[in-house]
């Protein structure tokens, strides 16, 4: 039976910016197709096991597989009955090729739906504070490619109706014209464009990468090269350029321009991950840790089947409340089963995860750790008492040495493992971090840590970069005897006061 392929817009390059109806068919596809640029938090909503092809990483990679092979590649998975995502940057039918792909696909006969995605053309200039229209400045705008293909496949200035786009007198946006910014340029001024009129040039738009040029069209080249600037870029012509200085908003987020590491396993690293980027960093994620089933899982199975028979259950962490509740819904119980067991969470993370449950822990420590879960159960007399503790393999023993001695029968039973992941781009963080174009690493947990070093190694700090970032005390320690330095440790241990905690210590003077 044949699949259906879906045409994607994967927007400008803030994942943030991707579609609701977009997230759904990637976290569906059997098989994702994607442009060179779509960035690597995107392809994180991809489902476990399905295909992931990317389509070179440079204009060179791309010419080897032209626009036939690609309409090729695609047919023949919908062909074997996948569901199939062709993930395009931008919007697949605005200077994306996409609708060259539908024809093909409608030739063939394989079934397809188009997503829409947000532009480039419109998204770049708004993350740049230029506004494309304006009352005072500009009602209309004209959106048009940059390059034209030879049929050699290298780029050159498009034939455009330049005397057109000059008398228009609104706002010119051109994409992919970075290659070609200097014949662009010179083409309109040759059909009358003032020389003076504003005019910028944005790179990586949407991204704390984002970086942007504004001159006039007469020196815009000039200070384009001066600066480095190159594809992807978007160019913005017109009065409303000038606007910039009083709009301009992404620069000031706290984080902008700052490559953070994400070493928290997924789905939990995507918190922390979103939390940096709404402060306006561009997150790295690198798992160093994957949680997988204990190697044993008869003694958890044993413990959740009678697990309305404890007076207490504790948790220690959202993983080991997430794996404890689906062996428990597995097993056919309700939340009703616990009403006279009482729970108790080691940190807000935690209790969250339980109360999303509609569980409500009757103890959370002020302070997120062990020592401070103990302290917050000194009042409780538990001579006699069953205590449940489902968590990692390898947790520190302070807990349930403690609970023993204090009485407490206590079943400690492993929930979950923390091991390396299998392909951790370990190669390409290295690079990145002899480049020293990496600001910060975050660690979460002592796991995350030890991976890490295991991984990557402990010499990664040079000339005070990058920060090394711990959600607490345990971790830090953790750091500091794998060779570590801590640069910050926020006074609350939760991902949210990491944030702020690394905000303040990144922030520009």
């Amino acid at each position: 039976m044949t699949g259906r392929v879906y045409l994607v817009g994967a927007g400008p390059g803030d994942p943030g910016l991707l579609t609701r109806r977009g997230e759904r068919c990637l976290a569906a596809a059997d098989v994702v197709v994607h442009d060179y640029l779509v960035g690597p938090r995107l392809l994180e909503l991809v489902r476990p096991g399905a295909e992931v092809i990317a389509l070179g990483s440079s204009h060179a990679d791309r010419a080897r597989l032209d626009q036939d092979a690609i309409d090729a590649l695609v047919a023949d998975r919908a062909r074997a009955g996948k569901t199939v995502v062709r993930l395009k940057n931008g919007d697949p039918f605005l200077l994306g090729r996409g609708a060259e792909e539908a024809e093909a696909l409608a030739r063939a006969g394989i079934p397809f739906e188009v997503v829409p995605g947000v532009s480039s053309a419109f998204a770049v200039p708004a993350y740049a504070g230029i506004p494309l229209t304006h009352r005072d400045h500009a009602s209309l705008v004209t959106i048009a490619t940059g390059h034209q293909a030879r049929t050699d496949g290298e780029p050159t200035p498009p034939a455009l109706p330049w005397d057109a786009l000059v008398r228009q007198r609104g706002t010119l946006v051109f994409l992919m014209g970075m290659r070609q910014l200097p014949a662009i340029l010179a083409a309109l001024t040759a059909h009358g464009l003032p020389p003076d009129t504003p005019a910028a040039a944005v790179q990586w738009g949407t991204t704390s990468r984002q970086a942007t040029v504004v001159a006039d069209v007469e020196t815009l080249a000039e200070r384009v090269a001066a600066a480095g600037l190159a594809a992807p870029g978007v160019l913005v012509i017109g009065d409303v350029v000038a606007l910039r200085a009083r709009v301009r908003w992404l620069e000031a987020r706290p984080l902008f321009g700052r490559r953070i590491v994400v070493t928290r396993p997924r789905p939990q690293g995507n918190a922390l991950a979103d939390l940096l980027e709404e402060r306006g960093a561009d997150v790295v994620s690198f798992p160093t840790i994957e949680i997988v089933p204990p190697l044993d899982p008869a003694p958890l199975e044993r413990a959740v089947a009678v697990a309305a028979g404890y007076d207490w259950i504790v948790f220690t962490s959202a993983n080991g409340v997430q794996t404890f509740f689906e062996r428990f819904a597995a097993q056919g119980h309700d939340v009703r089963d616990l009403a006279g067991t009482r729970l108790a969470a080691i940190g807000p993370e935690t209790a969250a995860q339980l109360e999303r449950r509609l569980l409500r822990p009757a103890v959370v420590p002020d302070d997120y750790r062990a020592e401070g879960l103990l302290a917050a159960l000194a009042h409780e007399d538990l001579r006699g008492r069953r205590v449940l503790l489902p968590r990692a393999a390898g947790a520190r023993p302070i807990l349930p040495d403690e609970l023993v001695r204090r009485g407490a029968r206590v079943d400690e039973v492993i929930a979950y493992r923390a091991v390396p992941p299998a392909n951790a781009d370990v190669a390409g963080l290295r690079d990145a971090l002899r480049a020293g174009t990496i600001d910060a690493v975050t660690f979460t947990s002592s796991s995350t840590v030890r991976h890490f070093v295991e991984l990557v190694g402990a010499d990664v700090v040079r000339n005070g970069r990058p920060l090394i970032a711990c959600i607490g005390p345990v971790t830090a320690d953790t750091a500091r005897e794998l060779g570590l330095p801590v640069d910050v440790t926020p006074a609350t241990y939760t991902v949210a006061a990491l944030t702020d905690a690394l905000a303040d210590r990144l922030r520009p003077a």
